[in-house]
């Protein structure tokens, strides 16, 4: 039998076959689930952490690893669509083996190269199960909801206001590339787990800390006047020269945080306003040429017209839909606008799903299009899966909170060890030196220079 790392070779490179694409009739509950089961069937194909002899809780190359935990993030919500437990002890498995002794997702195999973004999608993935109720792990394991609290703290400890006033860099040590960046997923991210904690416990301190990460965010130049989100700042000119840049899962991100805010207060019309803002942001992002002016479709606008994607940026559209959907719960206004984006979405994303170098149903990234566009990967089958399921949340509870259903336990010191600030050798604990700085800025300008090389560039003025 061929090794997994041959099976995925042989699907990069395999035929361009083309079949009949996934049957979807959204009137039907039965139709969606089917739809949603085979395509969970081949993103999972993809992960070989649970054969023998590979490292659990990791995808293999070419994929990283904050991969894995948006993909096991997407199975919890695979599983709380459709009631399919095939996956869930896999999930639960790649989960706890990607926490380190400090009972956080700062594991030794990835210490040393994670960014700040990087720990927060394996957080989300915790912090999902303990709102959706997912089976909590074994008693001698740390909660969901304390590895989600132990990822807040951590973060929370790195926020910096000796450079640009605030905010959180991308990078975690000052070896990565990046270090010097502040980006929006990052600090996107905290503002999300800081509203999602706040909603669960009712902990005043986690809205606290998503305010603060508004404001900072608003202060710059971040976001636009049409609440578009870009990328990042340099810190290099005091973060006042935004990269330009537009990805689903930036605006995405903020979302998902408003709605919390406006869901954990009642109502308050500063999130209401700002939900809905954020949703008039994502409009860049349904280009009405795409279905003869509606503007219902996805589309990752910034690489996919240009077929310049990287191995990342396919799966940005399943996040998108996947805060998209809960929106929709926790700030029940949305639903008008939201709703068609994620059915019209949904019925391209099937008709995508009709390529088969695998000898199954393989999905593609255009959603415009009804033949397979030829592109795969788990970032294809992720993003298909989140907007197809996404079409049963109005048959689905919404999140629970400590208070309302939820289980799972709180430790709100969660977080305080060792591993969050420093890197499990020690030959790198030495004191950061001018050199290591200079080291930084040169690897940030090539990250950066490689993001403008490969990517088109947008810009939205007023």
């Amino acid at each position: 039998m061929l090794s997994h790392h041959l099976r995925l070779l042989a699907v990069l490179l395999g035929s361009t076959q083309v079949v009949e694409s996934i049957t979807l009739n959204l009137e039907s509950t039965q139709s969606i689930k089917n739809a949603a089961s085979t395509i969970a069937h081949g993103m999972m194909a993809y992960y070989n952490g649970n054969e023998t002899g590979q490292t659990i809780g990791i995808l293999p190359p070419p994929y990283y690893w904050w991969e894995a935990g948006a993909m096991f993030d997407q199975m919890i919500h695979y599983w709380y669509y459709t009631g399919d437990k095939t996956y869930n002890d896999v999930v639960t498995q790649g989960l706890l083996a990607q926490i380190s002794p400090d009972k956080d997702f700062m594991p030794s195999n990835q210490t040393l190269t994670e960014g700040n973004d990087d720990q927060a999608f394996w957080a989300f993935a915790a912090m999902s199960a303990a709102e959706l109720k997912f089976p909590e792990p074994p008693p001698k394991q740390p909660s969901w909801l304390a590895l989600a609290q132990a990822v807040f703290n951590e973060q929370a400890s790195r926020w910096e206001t000796s450079r640009c006033g605030g905010g959180l860099r991308w990078q975690i040590f000052s070896w990565n590339k990046g270090y010097e960046y502040k980006n929006s997923i990052s600090n996107g991210c905290f503002f999300q787990l800081a509203a999602r904690l706040a909603r669960y416990t009712g902990n005043q301190t986690y809205a606290d800390w998503a305010i603060k990460t508004w404001d900072w965010m608003e202060s710059g130049p971040l976001v636009t006047p049409q609440f578009n989100i870009f990328d990042g700042v340099d810190m290099s000119d005091n973060c006042t020269k935004p990269i330009p840049l537009q990805w689903t899962y930036n605006v995405g991100t903020f979302l998902m945080g408003a709605a919390n805010l406006y869901n954990y207060t009642d109502g308050k019309p500063r999130w209401r306003k700002l939900t809905e803002d954020l949703l008039n942001g994502t409009k860049v992002f349904f280009p009405p040429q795409l279905d003869n002016g509606k503007g219902n479709i996805m589309q990752e606008v910034a690489c996919e017209p240009q077929q310049s994607c990287n191995y990342d940026q396919p799966s940005f559209k399943a996040y998108l839909s996947r805060w998209m959907a809960a929106t929709t719960q926790l700030a029940p206004f949305s639903q008008a606008f939201i709703m068609p984006k994620l059915r019209d979405s949904a019925e391209g994303a099937a008709k995508q799903c009709s390529g088969a170098p695998n000898g199954g149903t393989t999905c593609g990234r255009t959603w415009n299009t009804a033949t397979w566009d030829g592109k795969l990967g788990v970032g294809e089958q992720m993003s298909a899966l989140s907007v197809i399921q996404a079409n049963l949340i109005a048959k689905v509870a919404p999140p629970v909170t400590a208070d309302r259903g939820g289980a799972s336990k709180s430790n709100p010191e969660a977080g305080t060890g060792a591993s969050s600030q420093t890197p499990p050798d020690p030959l790198l604990t030495r004191p950061v030196t001018m050199g290591d700085k200079a080291g930084a800025g040169i690897l940030t300008a090539i990250v950066l220079g490689s993001l403008l090389g490969s990517t088109w560039w947008i810009s939205f003025g007023s």
